[in-house]
């Protein structure tokens, strides 16, 4: 219990391009602090050395994948931080199925290595819908640094996937995230949003009873999670495919050069035709095998749905 006047100390520290993941965890902060708790935030942005352009450019865009899907960091300057925290919330999104790059540059820090070492850490996300195999590289690079991961939530793009594969891209490379044609607005719908703060007073009263000493999770029963299993077999496929891709583009030349360039041209036109014709394929195969394979599909749905569950 909070005795003696201890207020327990909440540090969230994220990475966000567009704004819409500080936006999300800011709404979580409202929920932490609300007029009954004994919690003080600390809110940190992480900051690359060499900024990220928003929106990006094509070429600028791709050039980050071979590096993102490898997990090399880049550069990342020191965070303010405090002495101690009880609890870490560290928000990202992803990059080619991968932790952002800059989020992976930090955790990957001397500094990073003493403030995660033993401490209780909630993972939020906002990405478009596939972060599994994101979430899976989350879990190896935290537990290298020794901390313990209590919960996850997960907060993806409005819409259809095939709809998200059209409105991602236009949000990303012009900045425009309104809906057009039949196309529904790119990102999180701002009910989501919104709602952020039902977590934030779950924490707040976990933190009261002192539940962040143990091994979670504390967020249960709110919706962390919608694991959607018609995805896991073709996030699977899309990272085997990105690694083999990922160390091709490396070999042809460092960042920004001629060769890289190439092969991402080539890489993309590759990418393009498989989203025309395999992926709807695909779609339609695991529609007529889904239901052969509903224990399998359970089976990784619970499994990815862990720790925090619906």
């Amino acid at each position: 219990m909070v005795e003696g006047g201890y207020v327990k100390k909440i540090l969230i520290i994220y990475y966000s391009q567009s704004g819409q993941l500080e936006r999300i965890l800011s709404r979580l902060a409202q929920g932490l602090e609300w007029e009954k708790s004994e919690v003080q935030c600390d809110i940190r942005a992480i900051s690359p050395v060499e900024s990220y352009p928003y929106p990006w450019t094509f070429y600028r865009f791709f050039n980050v994948f071979p590096e993102a899907v490898s997990l090399d960091g880049c550069p990342v300057r020191p965070v303010d931080l405090a002495d101690h925290y009880d609890l870490i919330i560290l928000g990202y999104t992803v990059w080619f199925l991968s932790p952002a790059i800059p989020v992976t540059g930090f955790l990957q820090t001397k500094q990073a290595a003493l403030l995660f070492k033993g401490k209780p850490v909630i993972t939020v996300i906002g990405c478009r819908d596939m972060w599994l195999i994101g979430q899976e590289k989350m879990k190896t690079l935290l537990a290298g640094l020794g901390a313990r991961l209590l919960d996850n939530v997960a907060l993806t793009d409005q819409g259809r996937s095939l709809y998200t594969f059209v409105t991602t891209p236009r949000w990303l490379l012009t900045g425009k995230k309104d809906s057009f044609w039949f196309f529904p607005r790119a990102g999180v719908a701002e009910e989501e949003i919104q709602t952020m703060d039902r977590f934030g007073k779950r924490l707040a009263e976990a933190l009261d009873r002192d539940e962040e000493q143990g091994d979670g999770p504390l967020l249960s029963g709110l919706g962390a999670v919608n694991v959607n299993g018609k995805l896991i077999a073709t996030e699977r496929i899309a990272h085997r495919s990105f690694l083999i891709w990922s160390k091709l583009i490396k070999a042809a030349g460092a960042p920004y050069s001629a060769g890289r360039n190439v092969v991402i041209t080539i890489y993309t036109v590759f990418l393009l035709s498989l989203v025309l014709t395999v992926v709807p394929m695909n779609m339609l195969i695991r529609r007529l095998v889904s239901p052969l394979c509903k224990k399998s599909i359970s089976r990784a749905v619970s499994y990815y749905e862990q720790p925090s569950g619906r």
